[in-house]
């Protein structure tokens, strides 16, 4: 299993101008081999392979006077520039053929210079970790690394970025063996009904609160966006208000991240199954509450809760978009019909049982999820699931949950 941990970077005023020049040639060289082999298949020639590519933006390009300042920066950099170019191509092909799961893959695009965040790679025979815990770049030296933990073992590739508030970062791709980061097995299973009010309901009646950090900052974003509006462009007073509205976005993005991967680690350690129900959160995201749902960063949680059950042991069961939750009642089963979102608590009319919406919504769903576990046990599938969330608009045949990514970022998890 490789997981990817991210630390923050503080070049001095030198590496900055040397990690500049490593993004812009990482760049060109990119460009370049995109323009070559668009102009080979307008051309109708065959696609050129990768070694060829590679010899003609890197080996021949830095004998020509207009690329000779290629040579200046790491060639580690600029090759892994020219294999991330072939790697876009190759999952634009398998999305194509349908070997490839998940959203249509497009055709790779040129990259811009005016793009605020860059980023570079550097395989182990270019980087280095010190004792003193400083950060070995090829061709730009010893960089200061602010540790948040220890990696686990010896990471095999780092990416530097630079992203749009001006912050470096180092992020470590490590290889660990799957289930080495398990938890100890417990009794515990646990629903789980997401919302706006309350971001999250359990089956056990815990309400954690939605701290909605987009709204919190909303006045000062929208000053500073004026502020931005009235910058001549191309000027450096624009350049500063940008990179103040870009902070404050950072500073949102950085406190929701936080928060969602603790709750997600609250909820994996303290349950050994978790159940949630499935959401369209792109068909959510276009209806009248569209800014919280995009503040409340639901997709992101799911997959959280899906990558550190499968790291830690623990099992999560999906269950459909389309089962009526928030409608039917946990002691007896008596489906109410919808209710209207201002409708907070209901009395169940057969048995006469007073729920509140978001605690009966949980029990539903822990209990269907627990239907479905049984379910799945007795047809010899324990450990699987009936997750929906493969973009169905309508209901029909349930499809497996899909499999986690090859790559988690655990940097705060």
């Amino acid at each position: 299993m490789r997981l990817r941990y991210n630390f923050r970077l503080y070049p001095d005023a030198a590496q900055c101008q040397m990690l500049a020049r490593t993004f812009g040639c990482a760049r060109v060289v990119w460009n370049d081999a995109l323009t070559a082999r668009r102009t080979a298949r307008k051309a109708g020639l065959l696609f050129i392979g990768d070694a060829e590519i590679q010899r003609l933006v890197l080996t021949a390009a830095k004998k020509r006077p207009e690329r000779v300042w290629l040579r200046e920066v790491s060639s580690v950099a600029l090759q892994q520039a020219v294999r991330d170019l072939n790697a876009a191509y190759q999952h634009f092909f398998d999305s194509l053929s349908g070997r490839r799961k998940g959203p249509k893959m497009g055709l790779p695009r040129f990259k811009s210079r005016h793009d605020h965040r860059q980023a570079v790679r550097f395989t182990t025979n270019a980087f280095r970790l010190h004792a003193d815990g400083s950060l070995y770049l090829a061709k730009i030296g010893n960089v200061e690394v602010r540790w948040s933990r220890a990696l686990p073992v010896a990471p095999s590739s780092v990416t530097v970025t630079l992203d749009a508030a001006g912050r470096y970062f180092a992020s470590f791709v490590v290889e660990v063996e799957e289930g080495s980061q398990s938890l100890p097995e417990i009794d515990a299973e646990s629903g789980i009904d997401l919302g706006l009010t309350h971001y999250a309901t359990l089956s056990d009646g815990t309400k954690i609160v939605n701290p909605r950090w987009l709204r919190r900052r909303e006045r000062k974003l929208a000053r500073l966006q004026r502020s931005l509006a009235r910058k001549r462009k191309g000027s450096k007073n624009r350049d500063r208000a940008r990179v103040k509205v870009a902070r404050q976005h950072a500073r949102v993005a950085d406190a929701r991240r936080d928060f969602l991967h603790q709750t997600s680690s609250s909820i994996i350690r303290d349950n050994q199954t978790v159940h949630v129900e499935t959401l369209s959160v792109r068909g959510m995201a276009r209806g009248r509450h569209a800014k919280s749902v995009h503040d409340a960063g639901w997709g992101t949680f799911l997959a959280m809760l899906a990558d550190k059950s499968t790291r830690r042991g623990r099992v999560l069961v999906q269950i459909g978009r389309w089962h009526p939750s928030s409608q039917l009642c946990p002691c007896c089963g008596w489906k109410i019909g919808k209710l209207a979102l201002h409708v907070r608590e209901w009395d169940c009319p057969s048995c006469g049982e007073h729920h509140d919406r978001d605690v009966a919504a949980a029990i539903t769903i822990l209990l269907e999820g627990q239907r479905m576990t049984r379910t799945s046990v007795a047809a010899g599938l324990a450990g699987h699931g009936i997750n929906d969330c493969g973009g169905r608009v309508s209901p029909g045949e349930a499809t497996p949950s899909p499999a986690p990514p090859e790559t988690y970022d655990a940097s705060a998890a």
